[in-house]
């Protein structure tokens, strides 16, 4: 699980009020057409390398050869500059093609655009998002803030066990992302109030941008948005964001004669009780959505109900947005006698007493998927190289456990799933792993807490094995609806838990505009990150800097082959780095009476003045 973030990247270079008021405009309906001002500003392009710095393909090159790598090294100025010139002047580069096999034998495609292209698209995408997130439906859960796959499993199981809702539509969009018509995508854009021309220019050039296959031959595509894109799951979602008002205006949106009173439910929801009740009464088709990106269920009270909206969802999807359905994995799915599939879990709707509940499962294919995985895995370890690459090798094994963990917990079966996974992967420890023991020391506080107490836990070489079969189911939890990333009342639930002193917060924004000559993009980013998680205090001292004694110190010394990675960075208060650097003995002498260190400090300055190779003190 991935550890939540002190501040958001948005406040760190002071564009969270900038998307507050965009956010606001769209909820008001406001129309935008100067938006490639807010695109092209500084603040937003520094913003943009580091969300881009923080993927997992950052390291991924391009047709050009180039990947983070070789920006980071760029002053910081210079970098700016590059990417408002790409943006005035905006002509892609061809886009990478790659394909990454799928459990059933065929291959996803993945288009991989330049690493300066996708900095482009993330200019773009951190001004779009607030807009469209203003318009989005709320039973959208893939690839937005603060929404998960938890989110839409927590929906699935209200209307199965609330609402009574067992029939399920289930629909397949053949080829979704290479299908997207361009013409189409453009209006919707359009129709949600994104009308600045040049930056529609822009994302269109980006579709069409030229893409080369593995064997070397040149496309140019007429539809589709490739999957890889950074800008891609935001665009599939503006797509389909008409789908989901379309259903929804079949029912819970549909227009009464009479006003009927609403309230406001505990998770910031509208209480439509009343309403419910009255269209309850009329002929009206009882549906609900659930989406997560292209992946999408219908829920409908009968299976009359549920035939015909199956046939009008085809209908639409194919006169609306052009986009034909899979007709042998679309089918309408009675869950009180079969399972359906949904994001990897398998669901029905079994008997209880007088009511239905959620029966959940991994689905088989995913089984068989992460037991394949963790066995190769495992292999892995038998074979390593050396102590060092063992460890390596363990601790990502551990960390596919987590994953598979923190992903099927809320499988209402998921122990009886991880039972079938830790049977296979035993016989893989025994026969494999020769130095596999029983009693070892666990040292890790987060695995002594979640698996410190399982039988199942080996160890190879004293590093412990996390089991697979050691997990306990977890309802899926609604978030709350009034958490949002674009108000500050939507933000108070993140930030309530933050040491963050107002000043600290002013500072930040400070040394997030400041420009240092001949220094890099690198260095400038992860001085603003190593500030916010010091909380703008010194290192050594511990006190709350103020703005001119700030310094940010390279552990070890650019001179003696240092770099400007985060690891390598600390923030100090002025005098304790001047400290660190002395070697005249008054010199030293002074600072020492100035800044009046304990035992424990002066160890701390001891520890760096040995990695810039001066004498200790």
């Amino acid at each position: 699980m991935t550890k939540q973030r002190k501040l958001r990247y948005n406040e760190y270079y002071d564009m969270q009020s900038v998307f507050d008021e965009i956010y606001a405009n769209s909820k008001n309906g406001k129309i935008f057409t100067q938006l490639m001002d807010i695109v092209c500003c500084a603040d937003n392009i520094k913003l943009a390398y580091r969300n881009v710095k923080g993927n997992d393909g950052s390291m991924t090159s391009g047709t050009d050869g180039f990947n983070i790598c070789d920006i980071e090294n760029m002053d910081s100025e210079k970098y700016v500059e590059m990417v408002q010139r790409k943006l005035a002047w905006y002509q892609p580069k061809p886009v990478r093609r790659v394909e990454i096999p799928k459990p059933d034998g065929r291959k996803r495609p993945l288009g991989i655009p330049s690493i300066v292209d996708r900095i482009v698209q993330q200019c773009i995408l951190q001004v779009l998002e607030p807009i469209c997130e203003a318009k989005f439906h709320e039973r959208s859960n893939g690839f937005r803030p603060n929404r998960s796959a938890e989110n839409a499993m927590a929906q699935c199981y209200r209307m199965i066990q609330i609402q009574n809702l067992h029939f399920v539509v289930n629909v397949d969009i053949k080829g979704f992302f290479d299908n997207v018509n361009h013409s189409k995508l453009i209006r919707q854009m359009w129709n949600l109030g994104i009308r600045d021309k040049t930056l529609l220019c822009i994302i269109k050039a980006m579709l069409k941008a030229p893409i080369i296959l593995p064997d070397g031959r040149t496309v140019y595509p007429d539809k589709g948005t490739p999957q890889g894109g950074i800008l891609s799951p935001l665009l599939a979602n503006i797509v389909l964001n008409e789908l989901d008002w379309w259903i929804a205006s079949q029912w819970e949106n549909m227009p009464t004669h009479n006003e009927y009173k609403t309230g406001i439910n505990s998770n910031g929801s509208e209480n439509r009780g009343n309403i419910i009740k009255v269209l309850k009464n009329t002929k009206l088709k009882e549906m609900y959505i659930v989406r997560y990106a292209d992946d999408f269920k219908i829920f409908c009270r009968n299976r009359s109900d549920a035939d015909k909206v199956f046939i009008a969802v085809k209908q639409w999807l194919k006169d609306r947005l052009q986009l034909e359905v899979n007709d042998e994995k679309s089918c309408v799915v009675n869950l009180k006698k079969r399972y359906c599939e949904f994001l990897g879990f398998k669901l029905k709707a079994v008997k209880k007493r007088s009511k239905y509940t959620v029966c959940s499962n991994i689905t088989d294919k995913a089984v068989k998927r992460e037991t394949q995985k963790l066995t190769e895995q495992l292999k892995k370890i038998r074979y390593s190289k050396n102590r060092y690459d063992k460890f390596r090798n363990i601790r990502l094994y551990n960390s596919m456990v987590f994953g598979i963990h923190n992903y099927y917990r809320y499988a209402t079966n998921v122990n009886i799933d991880c039972m079938k996974i830790q049977f296979i992967i035993n016989k893989v420890q025994y026969n494999r792993l020769e130095d596999l023991k029983k009693q070892g020391e666990i040292g890790s506080n987060y695995i002594a807490l979640h698996y410190g107490k399982s039988k199942q836990l080996r160890f190879i070489c004293g590093f412990p094995l996390c089991p697979i079969g050691y997990v306990q189911t977890k309802n899926p939890q609604y978030k709350k609806r009034s958490i949002c990333k674009y108000t500050e009342k939507g933000r108070e639930e993140i930030h309530k838990n933050l040491k963050f002193e107002p000043y600290a917060i002013w500072c930040l924004h400070q040394i997030a505009k400041q420009h240092i000559p001949r220094r890099s993009i690198e260095y400038m980013d992860n001085r603003v990150s190593k500030y916010a998680a010091q909380y703008g205090k010194c290192a050594v001292t511990g006190k709350l800097l103020w703005i001119d004694e700030i310094h940010c110190h390279h552990i070890k010394p650019r001179k003696f082959g240092g770099t400007d990675e985060y690891k390598n960075l600390v923030i100090l208060s002025s005098d304790v780095h001047r400290l660190i650097h002395a070697t005249d003995n008054e010199i030293i002498n002074a600072y020492l009476n100035k800044i009046q260190l304990n035992k424990t400090m002066l160890n701390k300055i001891n520890k760096f003045r040995k990695a810039a190779e001066n004498a200790e003190i």
